[in-house]
């Protein structure tokens, strides 16, 4: 039994790429057709390998990269590019907000498992390590994200926010699609991916779909030499701490200081605390 399963994980592996490269045909190539038959091709894979235990009772690969498709079709309903109207927020609510809700829903009620949970905190306080590292992305980011935004010109992906209304709209924005991403990557497709393969490729496929999203998004040029790592070490962060409220915490000191780069960026000398 323990090799069958040994040989389903192998063989496995094919289809969750394939599905995880749907991402990047969706949101970096902006190819949708190449994306839904990547989704169909992987998901027909992986259930010819599993045939009949796509109905057991014990985790199915077939079942769960059908979760992790459904969040990406739901995603890529919607044009990802930064705006900040109440239209855009709205359509950015709801399809961001269904391609959490709706797999959730799915494993719960119709798969009848508990696949996708949000542990929002360990049962252990955050150690030095832990707060030393929050001290860090603040350093880090002050110093590297103003270099990257305005050297490379990806600021202008964001739109110009240069009044009181637009700012406080951007900052709820970029939170909101910061807590987001933990949500969706992290404790879905990361969760899903980890019930089948070991946790170093689960988290490099699970980084596949962060970095292709965030691109879309607005990190272009060589933005993925940081979304990149980033998406990996909220991984690794999260296997090490089970807590939800503590990779969330380091993704929005992240974010807080991605805002204070774009608001300083389309407004020179309004936030004069940045090296460039």
């Amino acid at each position: 039994m323990t090799d069958v399963r040994s040989d389903v994980r192998t063989r496995g592996i094919v289809p969750a790429v394939l599905v995880c490269a749907a991402a990047p045909a969706f949101f970096v190539a902006e190819i949708a057709w190449l994306g839904w038959v990547l989704l169909a091709v992987g998901i027909g894979i992986s259930w010819a390998i599993e045939r009949g235990r796509v109905t057991a009772s014990a985790p199915s690969l077939t079942r769960d990269l059908s979760l992790i498709a459904l969040g990406l079709l739901i995603v890529s309903v919607i044009p990802l590019a930064a705006e900040l109207d109440n239209l855009a927020m709205l359509r950015f609510t709801l399809a961001l907000g269904g391609a959490v809700a709706v797999p959730y829903l799915v494993s719960r009620f119709v798969y009848r498992d508990r696949a996708i949970s949000f542990p929002w905190r360990a049962h252990r306080r955050w150690g030095r390590l832990q707060w030393g590292w929050l001290v860090a992305v603040l350093v880090l980011g002050w110093l590297i994200l103003p270099f990257y935004f305005i050297t490379s010109g990806v600021y202008a992906n964001w739109p110009v926010v240069d009044t009181p209304d637009l700012i406080a709209r951007l900052f709820v924005g970029v939170g909101a699609v910061g807590i987001w991403d933990e949500l969706f990557f992290i404790c879905t497709v990361f969760a899903l991916l980890r019930r089948h393969f070991p946790d170093a490729l689960a988290n490099v496929l699970q980084s596949i779909v962060f970095v292709s999203f965030l691109w879309e998004l607005g990190y272009r040029e060589w933005g993925p030499l940081l979304t990149i790592p980033f998406a990996l070490l909220q991984g690794f962060i999260f296997l090490r701490t089970h807590s939800l409220a503590y990779v969330v915490t380091v993704h929005l000191l992240f974010d807080a200081v991605v805002f204070a780069v774009l608001v300083h960026a389309h407004n020179p000398g309004l936030l004069p605390i940045f090296l460039v």
